[in-house]
């Protein structure tokens, strides 16, 4: 991705919607885009570095107004709350998934939009085990699947994200579409009109 200053326009605009998008708690069936745009940064930005800023930056506008909303009353959802740096790591793994994606095309986009919903559920409900939260269940091997068989259910009716409802994985697949399409559809030259 050449990053001249439309490019560079284009990514702050998207960082900025994607924090708006996530915490108003109106959006269609609780898509959250983040990890379509870890996904997308790390297969399309050149500069590895930057390809990190585009979830990451997203995620911490949208803490921060998320604690802004909480600090006045308006969610009962805080920006910031312990071990929220798990989630961010695991933002920025999946941007190193992303790097991965070799050949941009529709089934590569597919297969790891779900891969990534997939990794970051198995994840993220992994160290809620490990943490001890959630339901508490005993450090073995029934009580992570136990932790599972809780997020499984939490997945199907509010989302993986705090405060959102609906499928995550439908969302993923969406953003990347919408993301990696609009990619597409960018790189194509306009037709010159006589």
């Amino acid at each position: 991705m050449k990053l001249n200053r439309s490019t560079w326009t284009a990514l702050g605009l998207l960082i900025l919607v994607a924090s708006l998008y996530r915490i108003w708690d109106g959006r269609p069936l609780g898509f959250a885009p983040q990890i379509a745009m870890a996904i997308f940064g790390g297969a399309i930005i050149a500069d590895k570095k930057l390809a990190f800023v585009l979830p990451l930056a997203s995620m911490l506008l949208s803490d921060v107004l998320y604690q802004v909303l909480f600090l006045n009353g308006l969610t009962e959802t805080p920006g910031f709350y312990a071990g929220q740096w798990v989630n961010y790591l695991l933002f920025a793994g999946l941007t190193v998934f992303g790097f991965g994606m070799k050949k941009i095309n529709v089934r590569n986009i597919a297969g790891f939009s779900i891969s990534g919903s997939l990794l970051f559920f198995l994840a993220s409900n992994f160290t809620v085990w490990l943490g001890g939260g959630g339901y508490h269940h005993p450090k073995t091997f029934q009580g992570l699947l136990l932790t599972y068989a809780d997020g499984l259910a939490f997945y199907r009716e509010y989302g993986l994200f705090a405060n959102s409802y609906g499928n995550l994985l439908i969302g993923d697949l969406f953003f990347c579409a919408l993301l990696f399409g609009s990619y597409a559809l960018s790189q194509q030259k306009a037709p010159k009109l006589a």
